[in-house]
């Protein structure tokens, strides 16, 4: 079927994408089964061998009050470090 168009060269209306021409969902990897709580209160070098051992691929330690980009990465465990000591611990 023909529309009309106010431009020449223009015959078909554009068809929606559809599923089956979209990208497949990426299955993100699971995460380390482990307490980031547990890091708390440990000395900075030995929580970030805890963390490598424990198949953490990616370890983030931070001063307090850090600027930081906030995306969520797979694997990744951030550690907050006050002195020496671990006072805060997140995922992602």
């Amino acid at each position: 079927m023909v529309w009309p168009c106010p431009a020449p060269g223009f015959r078909h209306r554009p068809r929606p994408p559809t599923v089956k021409g979209m990208a497949p969902i990426p299955t993100p990897p699971a995460q380390p089964d482990d307490t980031p709580q547990s890091y708390v209160g440990l000395d900075r070098h030995g929580a970030e061998e805890r963390a490598r051992s424990r198949g953490w691929t990616t370890v983030r330690s931070l001063p307090p009050g850090s600027i930081i980009t906030m995306e969520f990465v797979a694997g990744r465990i951030n550690f907050e470090v006050d002195g020496s000591t671990v006072t805060r611990c997140w995922v992602g």
